[in-house]
């Protein structure tokens, strides 16, 4: 299907044939003159009004879904793109369903609503309760939300929220919808949250720095902080699948759930590698973009656009790897770019931590506009390899590497480039010295922390990046292809190509996406 093309017509065409009186024609052979007398002019045509009625108007009533208690019809509610229907998602999907497409029709979720029932550390069969629940959503459906509602797949359970390049799954704010979000709106609601049964390192059921944790504890499980209803994540199944999220933007997010808690974007916790997330963007979330807690998965095409905290904060035993990302700050609030943890056994022997989380991110551009500590820091024993990137780092110290054990575990650095600042680019801390940390960071190949940036559009190669030699990031994963170029987007064309559909435009990135801006909404026919 196509987006709705909305031409109005402002005016109108007038011709008009202005009279000069008669004319006069000398006819050959005669003495007389011929007079014509022209028609009177035609009246001005009265110009067509511009058309008044909305782009959307409200779908007829809410589509019947299989779980308890349905759909609730909440009435109509008006915005710049037209009226829709409102339709209020059930607290909890208690069973497999779906959430189709319906012109003129918007989902809220009011307060937390749940897919499934957490169905423990190991799963029973699918067949002893509580029974497995999934929730798919069509393409180019919008969910909204206010303050403190969010959604969570609960272990054990999956989500399918798989849109298209050009009809992509939109979650955001009411304020968002009724034209009251702009640029630098946040916190509007809280967030998707994904849960599953993989290994963490974390564990909610230890007192945390005893000698029994976080070391290899076979019934490690960590709780969704700050939830009123207990929410466990975490198992013993790597290969854990908590569904599919492709071509997602999640807008206005990261409500506090208590005081130094809050929701991102998207939280995961525990999601295995069964489990698949490509063509994300986290639009202005007031903590991270997003936050992974333990489990492993790969991640391809995240686009974290101006996140109050971190872009891309990974920790207790996450194994993640994320290829092709950008990374944009607002100018007034940030942190850092990325921020890599595992909890933390020893300031001075390897870390003890099972898993250890473990962070490679390929082809990647960070833009930092605000004054962060630092681009990005690792600690607690974290492994931290970086491939084919470009730091735009403005005032940043580009790398901070806490603790002897993160140092030692650092995987690579690898044809990276920053205009990092000259007074101490890369630090130390946690015992270990600057010099050490630049020793083992520079140790790296085609690297350059003093190089001019030449970036476009914020985060477009420039004649710079285009001239740095890429490294074979498959020789560290097999899911990063081998590419020529550094950075996330190689020329214009691949901005629109990778990200320019079904992304949406702001003031701190445009994407030139034929989705709109951030602060309105795509009509889909």
């Amino acid at each position: 299907m196509k987006n709705i093309q909305r031409t109005l017509i402002l005016g109108c065409s007038l011709v008009a044939l202005a009279g000069c009186g008669a004319d006069e024609i000398v006819s050959p052979g005669t003495s007389g003159d011929i007079i014509i007398n022209n028609p009177p002019p035609s009246p001005t045509p009265t110009p067509t009004p511009t058309p008044t009625q909305s782009l959307v108007t409200p779908a007829a009533g809410c589509p019947t879904i299989a779980s308890a208690n349905g759909l609730t019809d909440t009435g109509t509610l008006s915005g710049p793109t037209g009226t829709y229907r409102v339709c209020q998602l059930p607290a909890r999907f208690d069973r497999p369903d779906l959430l189709p497409f319906v012109r003129g029709l918007i989902y809220q979720i009011g307060g937390r609503v749940d897919v499934g029932f957490d169905r423990g550390f190991t799963p029973a069969a699918a067949n002893v309760a509580p029974l497995p629940s999934s929730l798919t959503i069509e393409p180019g459906v919008i969910l909204f939300a206010t303050a403190d509602s969010f959604l969570v797949v609960n272990r054990g359970n999956m989500i399918a929220s798989n849109g298209t390049a050009d009809r992509p799954i939109i979650w955001t704010s009411r304020d968002n919808i009724i034209g009251l979000a702009n640029d630098n709106s946040q916190q509007q609601w809280g967030g998707v949250v994904m849960l599953g049964n993989a290994p963490i390192s974390d564990c909610s059921n230890n007192v945390f720095n005893t000698v029994a944790a976080p070391t290899n504890n076979p019934t490690c499980e960590g709780r969704l902080e700050g939830a009123a209803v207990a929410t466990p994540f975490g198992g013993a199944n790597a290969a854990s699948n908590s569904g599919s999220f492709r071509f997602n933007q999640i807008r206005f997010s990261g409500f506090e759930l208590a005081p130094n808690n809050e929701l991102q974007s998207l939280t995961t916790g525990g999601v295995g590698s069964g489990t698949v997330i490509e063509n994300l963007q986290s639009f202005n979330s007031s903590d991270d973009g997003v936050e992974f807690f333990g489990g492993g998965f790969n991640v391809r095409n995240l686009a974290v656009i101006g996140a109050s905290d971190d872009s891309l904060d990974v920790d207790t035993g996450a194994l993640v790897n994320v290829d092709t990302m950008i990374a944009v700050q607002r100018s007034s609030t940030g942190d850092r770019l990325i921020e890599l943890d595992s909890p933390n056994v020893s300031n001075t022997t390897p870390s003890t931590a099972i898993p250890q989380t473990r962070l490679q991110v390929n082809n990647f551009t960070f833009l930092a506009r605000d004054a962060a500590p630092q681009v990005v820091q690792a600690r607690g024993g974290a492994a931290l390899g970086l491939t084919n990137g470009v730091f735009n780092a403005g005032t940043n110290h580009c790398f901070q590497i806490d603790e002897a054990p993160t140092l030692a575990a650092i995987i690579g650095v690898d044809s990276v480039v920053g205009d990092c600042p000259a007074v101490d680019p890369i630090r130390g801390g946690g015992g270990n010295t600057n010099a050490d940390v630049a020793t083992r960071i520079n140790g790296g190949t085609n690297n350059n922390f003093a190089f001019a940036i030449t970036l476009t559009n914020g985060v477009v190669n420039g004649a710079g990046e285009t001239g740095r030699t890429a490294f074979n990031a498959n020789t560290r994963s097999t899911f990063f292809p081998t590419r020529t170029f550094i950075g996330a987007i190689q020329n214009a064309a691949a901005l629109t190509s990778t990200f320019g559909n079904w992304t949406c435009n702001s003031a701190t990135q445009n994407f030139s996406s034929t989705n709109g801006a951030c602060t309105s909404l795509p009509v889909f026919s």
